[in-house]
């Protein structure tokens, strides 16, 4: 059943999202194997519930994630979606043999990542990109977790997105990464329509509100955010569930375990708090959910739209569970 999902526009600029994003991580094998069919049937369950915003990576799936998301797309409307990849990763084959579960992947070793923000590695990366999408143009790139080669990537890698943008090979450019202080940089020192901020803000981690959610409202950039359930705790908190992708640490289950709880008492579900409180801020333009099965993106669908009750944020407010800056749903639809 399809979904109502708003579409937002990222940043100054024409791209267009839906609020609700499928993140293509999951069906290359994140963790464990997911059948070809799994995959396809994931993306067509995405489109279905109204879903037109798919985000990935050469990194997910040393390249899987690409080329089943660009079959399952095939033969859709191509204005009818946005496709965001990311740069900074080059795919090199190598016989070394194995799997990648190192890395994260269910998926045979066939590829190593190498490091890249040069001008020529991200059009390298970007024109293998395409190829495994089976797709003339892509609406978003981010360079991918530039963490230890910010001089590289602020020397090299973004004036060459600045040029792809230019020469109109893509539609919007930013970054993505698992933290908020260097995307706040790049907020503030280049124009970047949007950044992804993967984990740094949700209900455990509010990392993003102090400087990078306040200066994309400043500059009128759109913000994506990924991790919104931080690697799974906060859609099944239990133990061994995962925390930014490790087992969490008990203080973080014994949080999450209270937040559900609360959820309980006000007639709503961790997840739909977990997802709404994301997108409640005025500058996320979209969230990420890592759909692995259409199971879960009729899941994530429908709790990504249900109501969640005023009273359940006044409860973690008043608790501790949550800063009283933060906006909240029925504030910022108020």
């Amino acid at each position: 059943m399809r979904t109502q999902l708003r579409t937002r526009t990222l940043g100054r600029g024409s791209v267009e999202v839906t609020s609700l994003g499928l993140g293509a991580a999951g069906i290359a094998g994140l963790y464990s194997e997911v059948p070809e069919e799994q995959a396809h049937a994931t993306v067509h369950a995405a489109w279905d519930a109204g879903i037109r915003y798919f985000d990935t990576a050469p990194h997910y799936g040393i390249g899987h994630s690409e080329r089943r998301l660009g079959a399952a797309l095939r033969g859709r409307p191509r204005a009818e979606y946005t496709v965001s990849t990311k740069v900074g990763r080059r795919l090199e084959p190598t016989d070394a043999g194995g799997d990648d579960l190192a890395n994260g992947f269910a998926v045979p070793a066939t590829h190593r990542r190498v490091w890249d923000f040069s001008a020529d590695g991200i059009r390298r990366t970007l024109d293998a990109s395409l190829e495994r999408l089976g797709l003339d143009r892509v609406d978003v790139v981010y360079l991918h977790d530039p963490d230890d080669h910010a001089e590289e990537a602020f020397r090299e890698g973004y004036p060459v997105l600045e040029k792809l943008r230019a020469e109109g090979v893509v539609g919007a450019i930013g970054a993505g990464m698992n933290q908020a202080g260097m995307l706040t940089r790049f907020l503030r020192d280049t124009d970047v329509d949007v950044v992804l901020c993967a984990g740094r803000y949700t209900l455990l981690d509010q990392g993003a509100l102090t400087d990078l959610l306040p200066a994309a409202e400043e500059r009128g950039t759109s913000v994506v955010i990924g991790g919104a359930f931080n690697s799974g705790l906060l859609a099944d908190p239990k133990p061994g569930a995962r925390y930014n992708y490790r087992p969490a640490r008990p203080e973080l289950l014994d949080r999450a375990l209270a937040l559900r709880a609360a959820a309980d008492r006000h007639g709503t579900t961790l997840r739909a708090a977990a997802l709404a409180f994301c997108a409640a801020h005025p500058a996320v333009a979209a969230v990420l959910v890592g759909a692995r099965s259409p199971h879960e993106v009729h899941d994530c669908a429908t709790q990504f739209t249900a109501d969640v009750p005023a009273s359940l944020w006044q409860e973690l407010r008043e608790t501790g569970l949550l800063p009283t800056e933060a906006p909240v749903p029925s504030e910022e639809s108020a």
